[in-house]
C-alpha cells in the first residue's frame, strides 16, 4: 500500500513538472529553496539559445497549468541578458506577495534568484501601460497587467499583447496549494 501511495505520488509530480512550461521540452525540472519554497529550474534545461545569441521572445505561463503568452523583448541589456538565463535553464519564479502591496491591483513581480546577474539601465518611469514588463533592482521583474500610475526607477524589458485573456490569466494565477504563492514559468 505504501509503494502505491509513493508511486501514485511520484507520477503525480513528474507529470506536472512535465507540462509546467512548454510543450515538447524537457522543462519543468525544478528545485525547492531550503526554506522549502519552489524555485527556477536548475536542471540545465537546454535551449536554442546559446550564450551568444539573443532571442526576440519568451513564452510565459501564469501558474503550472496555464496557457502559454508571448514576452516580446526589448533589444536591450538587460533583455538580452534575461533571455541568456532562461536559455540555459527555464525560469519558474514565485510571487510571494499577491495582494498586500502598492500596487497589486495593476501589478504582480516575480524575484529572480540572485545567481543571475543582470545589468540594468534604470529610469525613473511615471506612467506604464497594461502588459509592460520591467526589471527592478535587485533582481525583480515587474509586470504591469493594467494601465497605472506608480513612479519607479524600472528597465523596460518587454511587453505582452494586453489582451482580455491575459489580463485573466494573470489576476487568476492559482496560489499553489500547500505554499501560499503563486507561479510564473518563463521559457526560451
Amino acid at each position: 500500500m505504501r509503494k502505491t501511495i509513493i508511486y501514485v505520488l511520484l507520477s503525480t509530480l513528474l507529470a506536472a513538472a512535465l507540462t509546467a512550461c512548454s510543450s515538447g521540452k524537457d522543462g519543468g525540472n525544478s528545485q525547492s529553496h531550503s526554506d522549502g519554497t519552489p524555485g527556477t529550474n536548475i536542471a540545465g534545461t537546454t535551449s536554442e539559445i546559446s550564450e551568444t545569441s539573443e532571442a526576440s521572445e519568451l513564452s510565459v505561463r501564469f501558474g503550472d497549468g496555464g496557457g502559454s503568452f508571448t514576452l516580446y523583448l526589448e533589444n536591450n541589456e538587460t533583455a538580452a541578458a534575461i533571455a541568456r538565463h532562461v536559455g540555459s535553464a527555464d525560469w519558474r519564479l514565485p510571487i510571494y506577495h499577491f495582494d498586500d502591496y502598492d500596487g497589486w491591483e495593476v501589478m504582480q513581480y516575480y524575484d529572480i534568484p540572485s545567481r543571475y546577474e543582470i545589468p540594468s539601465n534604470a529610469e525613473m518611469v511615471t506612467s506604464e501601460q497594461a502588459g509592460q514588463v520591467y526589471y527592478s533592482e535587485p533582481n525583480r521583474i515587474v509586470l504591469f497587467y493594467q494601465d497605472a500610475d506608480i513612479a519607479g526607477e524600472y528597465t523596460l524589458v518587454g511587453r505582452f499583447e494586453a489582451t482580455e485573456e491575459f489580463v485573466a490569466a494573470v489576476k487568476e494565477n492559482p496560489v499553489l496549494e500547500g505554499w501560499g504563492n503563486k507561479i510564473v514559468n518563463i521559457c526560451a
